[in-house]
């Protein structure tokens, strides 16, 4: 039985975010790729939808000139021939703070041929938004229960 490309594409992310190694990565993304990572892109311009391996492997340059990855967990994975999809929690620091960040995010991924060809990633940024701002987010009260 071969690898599946998730564990791939995942250790070539890693390594192209925390040491810039960005060779392994290109081999492993279609160069029609699909890539959506969905939260507040004004405040993180490296999230949002693109289209093509060059515009991707920037976002990649960009979150690693942004973020370094000091640990993650798999919390839950399902794996098909060419498909996975995660609940991943990540320990980041921001480089220009060295303020740990704590993000747990999931993703859907499809593969061609062993090459990412479509990414959808979700993360919870009210609480990434959080730990960018340093307080919490006062929301109005919407509703009260007797």
């Amino acid at each position: 039985m071969t690898e599946h490309s998730l564990w791939r594409f995942s250790r070539a992310l890693h390594r192209a975010i925390n040491e810039r190694r960005h060779d392994e990565i290109e081999d492993l993304i279609d160069d029609d790729v699909d890539w959506a990572i969905y939260g507040p892109i004004d405040m993180f311009p490296f999230l949002g939808a693109r289209r093509g391996k060059a515009a991707v492997l920037e976002v990649i340059r960009q979150i690693a000139d942004n973020v370094r990855v000091r640990r993650f967990d798999r919390e839950t994975i399902m794996l098909g021939v060419d498909s996975a999809s995660s609940m991943l929690r990540y320990s980041l620091t921001a480089l220009d703070s060295d303020k740990p960040i704590s993000l747990r995010i999931a993703h859907f991924a499809q593969f061609k041929a062993g090459k990412l060809s479509n990414i959808r990633i979700l993360v919870d940024t009210f609480d990434l938004v959080e730990q960018a701002l340093g307080r919490p987010i006062h929301l109005p009260r919407i509703s009260s229960f007797a």
